[in-house]
């Protein structure tokens, strides 16, 4: 069953955060990972908006623990800390129907 990072992320530091994203990118792909939501325009509804928002499919939570839990991306994980705030949620899918 597919499992899902859902990120929404206020940006403080843009020039760190493009080198986060410069190198999570190869890193997510590396671990299986596909981006469903890459930024782009979002509408809140409801709640704190985030500036940017990523959904990143992964084969299942395995892999999707995988991958956050590695050390290669640790210190990625320090660096999107440091220069966001954000609020991200690991989520497996529903089953097909």
């Amino acid at each position: 069953m597919s499992a899902y990072l859902i990120a929404t992320v206020k940006v403080a530091d843009p020039a760190r955060f493009g080198e986060y994203i410069r190198q999570v990118g190869p890193l997510i792909d590396r671990f299986g990972g596909r981006y469903l939501v890459r930024g782009g325009p979002a509408q809140v509804v409801e709640g704190e908006p985030g500036e940017v928002v990523a959904v990143i499919e992964f084969a299942d939570m395995p892999a999707l623990r995988a991958f956050w839990d590695s050390p290669d991306y640790a210190p990625l994980r320090d660096l999107r800390q440091a220069c966001t705030v954000s609020q991200v949620i690991l989520a497996e899918g529903a089953p097909a129907a």
